[in-house]
């Protein structure tokens, strides 16, 4: 389980529920990238506070706003069109490539952010807890689907 946050967040979004999760958290206006580096970090073991999660909501900002977020737009700005060009649908699909490349890009940030915090592999706070929003609703949800899967798959790994 303690791989880089890069293979971690590929590993946990392809579990069941998830991916929907994480859909649902972002429609809210929630930042899937750092919510996977916080279950990652709540993985190994990392101390949390509320000083380390800004720290890396200051970053993921900056990274989503003047990049992440444009290349989305773009692509859900050409869904209908590109149904009808295959033209479009090509630019479409390269365009979801480069958001991908970019989010993959953030989380190498997130997790070079994290180098120098010890990961104690044990309990050590609740990292998805610091993310909870005023009004938690569906990100509550998504929040507790990652806490579900995280914790069946460390059952799994201990053998239980």
């Amino acid at each position: 389980m303690h791989t880089d946050l890069w293979n971690f967040a590929l590993n946990l979004y392809a579990r069941p529920g998830v991916e929907a999760a994480c859909l649902q958290w972002q429609d809210q206006g929630g930042d899937v990238c750092l919510l996977l580096c916080a279950a990652w970090l709540n993985a190994r073991g990392v101390t949390a506070s509320q000083e380390r999660l800004q720290a890396l909501r200051e970053l993921a900002t900056c990274w989503q706003t003047e990049v992440i977020k444009p290349l989305r737009s773009l692509r859900q700005q050409w869904r209908d069109a590109a149904m009808q060009d295959p033209q479009l649908a090509s630019l479409r699909e390269r365009v979801k490539g480069l958001e991908l490349e970019a989010e993959r890009v953030l989380l190498e940030r997130l997790q070079g952010a994290c180098e120098g915090w010890a990961a104690t592999g044990e309990s050590a706070g609740d990292w998805l807890h610091y993310l909870a929003p005023a009004n938690a609703g569906v990100q509550h949800d998504a929040r507790h689907t990652l806490r579900a899967v995280m914790q069946s798959t460390q059952e799994a790994e201990d053998g239980v």
